[in-house]
């Protein structure tokens, strides 16, 4: 990835662009066992597919993108595979960071920092210092990540506020849930995409994803790229959104 393949507006497309994409990478295994390789080539064209989005997403206008790296679930599955995506991880923080950086992106992480490997946790917290003063395109890293536990732990955190008598039960709102979120300050997101034709969120932004608008489409993540990133948008823009209320059109 190069200094020059993250361009915010000036080579933007012509159509309206959601502020905050999210994305749940799903079908690199598939993928592989298609074509007769082992899961982790799958894994490994996986990351390819990642570049080629935030490239993408910088090059659209986007502004948020947030993407399902690894999920708190995942440590269920066989330890090898496991190795290999954390391997994929440190590759991929190691060599991309650096041009990330120059292109002006801001790396954010949220999901459950305690009892990841300690060279995991400093290169987490490396990216998100590094880029922390970035404008450009924000990507956010959803990494041992679970919706649910998000929840928990914005509950924990309100139940200590209330035990310090800085808050009290009865103020409790959506609106104080939202505060002690993992990354309260970003916005929702307006679309999010899952790729391999499954279709569910699978504990990915439950509380975020409120009022999203879903897409779900049949490619496999390795496949994905900026034409069917834009197909997303443009399936997305002809949605009607209400919000419980009046519709909202989400196209020009």
């Amino acid at each position: 990835m190069s200094e020059a393949d993250i361009q915010p507006a000036a080579q933007a497309v012509a159509f309206e662009v959601p502020r905050h994409v999210a994305i749940i990478m799903d079908g690199n295994g598939r993928w592989a066992s298609a074509r007769g390789l082992p899961r982790v080539e799958g894994h490994r064209r996986g990351v390819e597919a990642l570049r080629r989005t935030i490239r993408a997403a910088g090059e659209i206008g986007i502004q948020v993108i947030t993407i399902f790296s690894f999920s708190a679930e995942n440590w269920s599955r066989p330890p090898s595979e496991v190795h290999e995506l954390m391997s994929l991880l440190r590759r991929f923080i190691r060599n991309d960071l650096a041009e990330l950086h120059k292109s002006n992106v801001r790396v954010r992480i949220v999901g459950e920092r305690e009892g990841l490997e300690p060279d995991i946790g400093r290169l987490l917290s490396e990216a998100e210092e590094l880029t922390r003063a970035n404008t450009g395109l924000t990507l956010v890293v959803a990494f041992n990540y679970g919706a649910r536990q998000e929840i928990a732990r914005a509950a924990r955190r309100i139940a200590a506020e209330v035990e310090r008598g800085t808050l009290h039960a009865a103020d409790i709102t959506t609106e104080t849930v939202g505060r002690f979120l993992d990354a309260p300050d970003l916005p929702d997101p307006d679309l999010i995409i899952r790729t391999s034709g499954e279709q569910r969120l699978s504990n990915f932004l439950l509380w975020q994803s409120a009022y999203s608008e879903l897409v779900f489409v049949p490619t496999y993540w390795p496949d994905f790229d900026r034409a069917a990133l834009e197909a997303a948008i443009r399936e997305y823009q002809q949605r009607e959104r209400r919000f419980g209320g009046l519709v909202a059109k989400t196209g020009s």
